[in-house]
């Protein structure tokens, strides 16, 4: 009766502790025609190196007078977020055509960094109350050419936002870019640059619950988001083939087995047992190292407890694409608390081990 008594402990201490991660301020994204929405700069990196991030104004953009970063929180750190104030204006309801964002004189260095980017498919992540986006950064003009040294790299230079809301209420936000407002990188000469944007409000009749419905479809997420069932499905396969050949292995040798001791039976009693035969007597005898073997099982018991707490927690819908450092938050969380259940596995093996010093 204790076992089911503690889980049931671990588990409602970890919702509790969660509860303030997964009940977001919702009931305060409301605005007025002319307010202004929270609009973040967060990171850039390459597109198939999810794991690969810089800092937004890491590259030579238009920075506003005040660079100002928003406070992170501590799931924020740990997923490696770099919020900071973006430089577009997003009024609530405020439409904009072709508003300048600066004019600047890109430098050799400058643009030698942007054309890197460009040819490593960079992309920038930012989020407008609370509503993540993605764009590239530029494009590489390949059309008719085979010699990779003679391509043109290009940097978009005017964005395209579109904004559906309802009542008082940001439902969604899109980013386009126009290819026909690009600056050729493609030299390191420096070249003048103006960036632009559009806003451009659109009312639906999607409410505010229902907002994130869009982001949990994989269709809409980058590519490092998405399931990937293919890799899922190859991982089954290969390890079933695996599990196999290791039947088919094991199955031989104990058919072999099985043959010899019915050839001998009448010496079997004078014959010593060899190879895996032998473990019978073995589990009966006490390992070395009870102290490394009893803190090696309580780990391994914490991390499956890990791994299952957190599988619950996807399951009921906790971990979402757009909640930003919930789960490392969680992660961390999930982990200490069950701390205790890898003290508790360890000094209780141990003991059954008949350990003679206290734990």
């Amino acid at each position: 009766m204790e076992k089911p008594v503690v889980i049931l402990i671990f588990t409602t201490v970890i919702m509790m502790s969660l509860e303030c991660l997964v009940q977001s301020d919702a009931s305060t994204h409301r605005y007025e025609s002319g307010d202004d929405v929270p609009f973040y700069a967060n990171k850039v990196g390459p597109y198939s190196n999810p794991s690969e991030t810089y800092a937004y104004f890491d590259l030579p953009f238009c920075q506003p007078d005040n660079l100002e970063k928003k406070k992170e929180s501590f799931g924020e750190a740990l997923n490696g977020d770099r919020l900071t104030f973006a430089p577009y204006k997003l009024e609530f309801l405020a439409d904009k055509d072709a508003k300048v964002i600066c004019k600047k004189r890109l430098t050799k260095e400058e643009v030698a960094q942007f054309r890197t980017t460009v040819a490593l498919d960079y992309y920038v992540q930012m989020y407008y109350d609370d509503l993540p986006i993605w764009a590239f950064l530029g494009m590489v003009e390949k059309d008719g050419i085979d010699d990779p040294n003679e391509y043109r790299y290009h940097i978009y230079t005017f964005y395209q936002f579109e904004i559906y809301y309802h009542k008082d209420h940001v439902i969604e936000i899109q980013v386009r870019v126009d290819p026909s407002f690009t600056v050729d990188v493609t030299n390191d000469e420096e070249v003048d640059v103006e960036f632009l944007y559009t806003v451009v409000w659109k009312e639906t009749n999607t409410p505010f619950e229902k907002r994130m419905d869009k982001y949990t479809s994989s269709s809409s997420l980058p590519h490092h988001l998405e399931i990937h069932w293919f890799s899922i499905l190859n991982s089954h396969v290969t390890i079933f083939i695996l599990m196999s050949c290791m039947g088919a292995i094991y199955l031989r040798v104990l058919r072999k087995d099985i043959y010899n001791l019915a050839q001998d039976e009448e010496f079997s009693d004078n014959q010593e047992e060899t190879g895996w035969k032998s473990l019978h007597g073995d589990v009966f005898r006490y390992p070395k190292c009870k102290y490394l073997l009893s803190s090696a099982l309580g780990c391994g018991t914490q991390m499956l407890a890990v791994v299952v707490v957190t599988l619950c927690l996807g399951v009921l819908g906790v971990f979402q694409p757009y909640d930003r450092g919930v789960l490392p938050t969680a992660l961390v969380i999930i982990y200490a608390i069950t701390s205790a259940v890898a003290g508790f596995s360890a000094v209780s093996f141990y003991h059954q081990l008949e350990g003679s010093n206290s734990v």
